[in-house]
């Protein structure tokens, strides 16, 4: 699979997973990263050893339309231009409704709708000559939001909406589709061992999923599914089968 692939949010949990199966069916894979420069370096460093220049990181916070349209212009130079964009960083927060302020609701809707939208529009034109595809890393709670986060719920749900109106709007050159993880990673922040297993009781499989669950989807998408766009792959053991 010799394609040039632009992950953002690379350094960490699903984004490093993806970055490292991609890179073993034989991707390029340009790093993108926020603060994380300890993890991202790392992450390319291992993946150059396996195959030199196959990997590259690019810093920049993706909130500032400026930095957002360096990586892509830098992306698309790396080799000779990008065939596959995953949408995958994101700010992830609970929001209280009434005491949500105006800079979280940019933050939310930044990172992971504003910026999905504008990488995808400043790398139309490289992602057209390669005949190439868009991956966006959605969420379950796009369609029922959860419950204390509604602000990201509502980003990600716009986020769903935007695969399958710019599946219509880069059709038919361009596929554009998503993965909607489950309990996949517990969040960074603390969540009690009764929290995980009040979630785990409405997990059909009862136990979390691995990043590496994502990646396979996302591999799936990029490499054998030549025949879907605007559509959002589930994959949450189950979770979604309880209301």
């Amino acid at each position: 699979m010799q394609k040039n692939i632009l992950i953002t949010g690379a350094a960490k949990r699903i984004g490093a997973a993806c970055a490292r199966l991609l890179h073993s069916e034989g991707g390029n894979i340009v790093l993108h990263y926020r603060s994380s420069k300890d993890d991202a370096l790392l992450l390319c460093n291992e993946l150059n050893q396996k195959r030199p220049d196959s990997a590259k990181m690019i810093q920049a916070d993706l909130l500032n339309m400026h930095e957002l349209e360096a990586v892509a212009r830098e992306a698309a130079l790396a080799w000779g231009g990008i065939d596959v964009l995953i949408n995958n960083a994101s700010a992830f927060y609970p929001t209280a409704v009434n005491d949500v302020s105006e800079w979280q609701w940019d933050e939310l809707l930044g990172s992971n709708l504003k910026s999905p939208f504008f990488l995808a529009k400043s790398l139309v034109e490289t992602l057209t000559d390669n005949k190439g595809c868009i991956v966006n890393i959605v969420d379950i709670h796009a369609e029922r939001g959860l419950k204390g986060y509604p602000v990201y719920s509502i980003a990600k749900a716009g986020l769903a909406a935007m695969t399958r109106v710019l599946a219509k709007e880069l059709g038919p050159i361009v596929r554009v589709n998503a993965v909607s993880p489950g309990a996949i990673l517990w969040p960074e922040s603390e969540l009690s061992g009764q929290g995980k297993a009040e979630i785990l009781q409405r997990v059909i499989l009862k136990r979390c999923g691995e990043p590496l669950d994502i990646a396979k989807a996302v591999l799936f998408l990029i490499k054998d599914a030549d025949y879907m766009t605007g559509q959002i792959l589930t994959v949450d053991g189950g979770r979604t089968l309880f209301c």
